[in-house]
């Protein structure tokens, strides 16, 4: 399962790294003295270190001591770790710029490495991107162990499984909760257009509702729906009564799409909502000795797994269409970073082609994981 994990990973990310030359050529000349040193440290330092052990963790179990096969194991884990660092340091940097200088030439320079590597937005970034992989890999494994007790398969060893996994499934999305209100509370200080068009508020506000669920009518500057009264105020700095900076601050010209990030953020938020009520749910069902015979909990678990998967892509709409019309904040706009030379039908080419090979991909993948799945921990 690791090993399919990985390749379908591999093979995706890749692609996305050419990209930048492809694609953002005016984005890669201009800021290529900042993203050079970065990709490069993921690659050399990170995905070259997950690469080499994660084929003694695949192929080596009956083939080195358990000691070393320990070792490899910690060491992918380290490596894909590392290299989920270096890409979201890539990603925050253009969120919250930071260690750079402009030239005459209107090239940005580096010229602090550890500024630029922890700028405002990195560890706020890192732990909520890597909380969210780890409920994703605990959903997973509850889901297959749910499956496997319910249909009174693998005894023991399924057992093992889901009791574990429940445990990782009870506590990192309360560690997320955690996270995540850090995050906001970075992205209000530093993406204040972002933040407004996450909560749909059009006008400076003390005292401002934060909505549970609802629609943003961009014409008319209004949003509808259910709402906390003075949420929002409280939720951002603990005072019912604080100012929040709305989207009128600035020209509309500089706006994200304001319905799409906010449903996109409240799906995000509220998938969060349900994984602390499933998790703790779990939790107080292992306590009580439920768990195993809890046939109504265990059918369940398996439709949970695609559910992270959906919170990491609104979560990604929320965060990369909330900097919009920017490619770099504050810095560079997204229209100014396209490659001049590639085409329109250059671009709807390209996007059909590997549109389809990702299609072809993701069919293959459910196909073995399923196949994985089915043949149970003692094959795999």
């Amino acid at each position: 399962m690791l090993g399919l994990i990985f390749v379908v990973g591999a093979a995706t990310g890749i692609v996305m790294e050419f990209s930048f030359g492809t694609n953002w050529s005016e984005y890669s000349r201009a800021v290529g003295d900042i993203f050079g040193p970065i990709l490069a440290a993921e690659g050399i330092i990170a995905f070259f270190l997950e690469s080499v052990f994660i084929g003694v963790l695949i192929f080596g179990r009956k083939k080195v001591s358990p000691g070393v096969y320990w070792v490899a194991a910690l060491l992918v884990f380290v490596g894909g770790h590392l290299s989920a660092f270096w890409i979201i340091v890539a990603n925050s940097w253009m969120q919250t710029p930071a260690g750079y200088e402009i030239n005459a030439a209107g090239k940005v320079i580096l010229t602090d490495f550890s500024a630029a590597v922890f700028n405002p937005s990195t560890v706020n970034w890192f732990l909520h991107t890597v909380l969210a992989t780890w409920i994703t890999s605990a959903v997973m494994v509850c889901g297959i162990a749910g499956y496997y007790v319910r249909k009174g398969l693998h005894g023991e060893t399924a057992r093992t499984m889901l009791k574990i996994g429940i445990i990782l499934f009870a506590i990192t999305p309360l560690l997320q909760l955690g996270a995540a209100h850090s995050h906001a509370i970075q992205v209000i200080n530093t993406q204040p257009v972002k933040a407004a068009a996450m909560e749909g508020l059009f006008n400076t506000t003390r005292g401002a509702d934060i909505y549970v669920m609802g629609y943003v009518d961009e014409a008319k500057e209004k949003t509808y729906g259910i709402y906390i009264p003075k949420g929002l105020s409280f939720l951002y700095n603990f005072d019912f009564n604080s100012e929040i900076k709305d989207l009128n601050d600035v020209p509309k010209e500089n706006w994200p799409p304001v319905n799409l990030v906010f449903q996109s953020y409240h799906i995000m938020v509220g998938l969060g909502m349900i994984f602390i009520a499933l998790g703790l749910l779990g939790a107080w069902l292992l306590w009580t000795g439920k768990l195993y015979t809890a046939k109504w909990y265990l059918f369940w678990l398996p439709f949970l797994i695609p559910l992270p998967h959906l919170a990491h892509e609104t979560g990604w709409i929320t965060a990369e269409v909330g900097r919009q019309p920017w490619i770099i904040y504050g810095l560079m706009k997204t229209v100014n970073a396209a490659s001049v030379v590639v085409s329109a039908g250059e671009i709807v080419f390209s996007l059909v082609m590997f549109s389809l090979i990702y299609l072809l991909l993701f069919v293959m993948f459910v196909l073995l994981f399923v196949k994985i799945v089915k043949q149970g921990p003692a094959a795999s």
